[in-house]
């Protein structure tokens, strides 16, 4: 006969593991404000900024793409500029792709 499943421990390990990973988003997310600057803009204006990206790029996906390619970017020039792994990237904020840098220097206008 099979040894029956602790079922309430594993799900017990995936809560916890659940509330590890969402820690170390919340930290790489804040990771990523200082990397770009944008520590030094006030609270209200970041989250302004943040929830009208959040506005303009729902139903623009030329928009989101343009704003991907910047970021990519600034992925790889912080990677060239600290090649002791000093940078954004290797302190965790990862980079979902590598798309090629924007030629126009930022994101089309909405």
């Amino acid at each position: 006969m099979r040894k029956p499943r602790d079922f309430d421990t594993e799900l017990k390990t995936l809560q916890e593991r659940q509330k590890q990973l969402r820690a170390r988003r919340t930290q790489q997310l804040g990771e990523l404000v200082v990397a770009t600057g944008a520590d030094s803009l006030e609270a209200e204006t970041l989250a302004g900024a943040l929830l009208e990206m959040v506005e303009r790029v729902t139903g623009a996906p030329q928009l989101k793409e343009g704003w991907s390619r910047k970021g990519a970017g600034f992925f790889r020039r912080e990677r060239r500029a600290r090649p002791n792994g000093g940078s954004a990237a290797a302190a965790g904020v990862a980079v979902e792709h590598d798309s090629p840098a924007p030629h126009d220097g930022g994101a089309p206008a909405a």
